[in-house]
């Protein structure tokens, strides 16, 4: 008996999606899915709806920066002062 070829999925080859040119205001890259039906009940087509404008402020990762600094930057910049060094708060709670 001959092998048989298997049969061609189209849904197995890559998809043709432009690269995002814009960035939205959640600060998501925008790329348009031709697709994608946005009523369906799996698909959230306003996911910011009931937010605030502070929860929707951009927040970048500052690679250079440990998560204790970008905390308390975010906190100076709220006026809450903190210890930026996180072992100088270290050693005054082991002082105690």
């Amino acid at each position: 008996m001959a092998a048989t070829k298997a049969t061609e999925n189209a849904g197995d080859k890559p998809a043709n999606i432009a690269p995002a040119s814009e960035i939205d205001p959640s600060g998501a890259p925008v790329q348009s899915v031709p697709d994608v039906d946005l009523t369906h009940p799996a698909v959230d087509a306003d996911p910011r709806k009931g937010t605030t404008v502070n929860q929707n402020r951009i927040d970048f990762n500052d690679p250079n920066k440990s998560g204790a600094e970008a905390v308390a930057d975010m906190l100076n910049a709220q006026g809450v002062p903190t210890k930026v060094d996180p072992n100088e708060a270290a050693e005054k709670k082991a002082d105690k």
